[in-house]
């Protein structure tokens, strides 16, 4: 257990994550069952979600090291270029995503109801986002799969408290589209890193 790599993937992972729908997902939840409940399906779904992207980043890591790196670096392309572009619209779509996540939690529940709940909301929503590519892109550079794990699902469930405990006061001092253009920038430089790993550059990180 690298506690280094852990951290990384923690710092890398929340910038990415806090302007995902994720985070709303959470907050709409919340106001319907209770945070704590929330927060324990939401845990939940994402330690499957998290485990998935680890092991195929572990699959992928085993093939040649030029290739892989260099298909690292562009997920990372891909996930920064999509979250600069969206981000002037991030704004305007945490209104849709309420919306639209408030449609799919139907009545009150409680207890392991609620658990289940919104296990399942987030576990069929957020399948192929951009954390599972960052936390798969992560697990090829450092060839490190459980503390990219444990770095990564400390930060989601870091993010989760946050949508189920303060979510509407966050939204409202914090603006999506900033938050959403440092976790494009962190995709580029981490683009950038492994592209010039591919290219054979020694680089001290």
């Amino acid at each position: 257990m690298d506690w280094t790599v852990a951290l990384t993937a923690l710092v890398l992972i929340v910038p990415v994550e806090l302007p995902d729908k994720t985070f709303v997902a959470t907050l709409v939840l919340a106001t319907r069952y209770r945070p704590l409940l929330v927060w324990i399906g939401v845990g939940l779904a994402f330690f499957v979600q998290t485990l998935v992207a680890v092991t195929a980043g572990g699959l992928i890591s085993r093939l040649p090291h030029g290739p892989v790196v260099a298909f690292a670096a562009v997920m990372f392309l891909i996930g920064g270029i999509v979250l600069l572009r969206g981000a002037k619209k991030a704004d305007e779509e945490e209104a849709e995503t309420e919306a639209e996540f408030g449609a799919k939690v139907t009545g009150p529940a409680t207890g392991w109801r609620a658990v289940l709940a919104s296990f399942t909301v987030l576990f069929v929503a957020e399948w192929g986002d951009l954390s599972q590519l960052l936390t798969a892109g992560l697990v090829v550079r450092t060839k490190d799969p459980l503390s990219v794990f444990v770095g990564a699902w400390v930060g989601l469930l870091l993010v989760s408290a946050l949508g189920a405990v303060a979510g509407r006061a966050l939204l409202k001092r914090v603006r999506l589209a900033t938050v959403q253009r440092i976790g494009g920038g962190v995709c580029l430089l981490l683009a950038l890193v492994c592209a010039l790993q591919a290219a054979g550059v020694d680089l001290p990180i």
